[in-house]
């Protein structure tokens, strides 16, 4: 697979480009209790080119935008929305995700990309109150459903993408640790 799109090099990131389908997806998220609730869940993902950026004329980033809807298997709702964008700096193998929901949270992970044969991992965390890799949330979150920290593992191969990343809240009056997963596979490779 060529690795260049309109003369930019996007790396690993490359084969994010394109739509995926998960069929088989789990989230574990508390209810008003406090307690576990297990949702199987049915999501797609969209990547698309957004191009290099160059920083302070000393760094060189390529990135991809992406959108993310999950819905419950049971009767296709919606129940998360995401966007954002995987970020890579090819000279240092720094990798980054950029995200935001429509709970008014966002956030800025950061962690490395690591390349093999079969394609891909990158692992991210970000957490709140750092300066760097951190979160950023509404008065109304921060009160009642504060997101202290977050991590993320993405696999990537050809034709299969898997991650998990766990949540760390603090909601209903506890800490507990939201946890999705889910494996893709591509379905188009349009980039229109």
């Amino acid at each position: 697979m060529t690795r260049q799109i309109d003369g930019v090099d996007y790396g690993p990131l490359t084969t994010l480009l394109g739509r995926w389908i998960g069929t088989r997806g789990i989230d574990v998220a508390p209810d008003a209790d406090g307690e576990p609730d297990r949702t199987k869940f049915i999501d797609e993902l969209e990547f698309i080119p957004s191009g290099p950026a160059e920083n302070a004329e000393e760094q060189e980033l390529v990135s991809v935008r992406y959108h993310h809807v999950v819905r419950k298997e049971e009767n296709g709702k919606i129940f998360h929305d995401q966007i954002g964008h995987w970020i890579y700096e090819p000279d240092t193998g720094l990798i980054m995700l950029s995200l935001t929901i429509p709970r008014a949270v966002a956030l800025l992970a950061g962690g490395q990309l690591v390349e093999s044969d079969s394609g891909w991992v990158a692992a991210v965390n970000a957490s709140a109150g750092e300066s760097d890799f951190g979160i950023v949330q509404s008065p109304f979150m921060l009160e009642k459903a504060k997101t202290r920290a977050f991590e993320m593992t993405l696999t990537v191969g050809d034709e299969v993408l898997s991650y998990e990343q766990t949540t760390y809240l603090h909601i209903y009056g506890v800490d507990f640790d939201h946890v999705d997963k889910s494996s893709l596979r591509k379905v188009s490779y349009d980039l229109d």
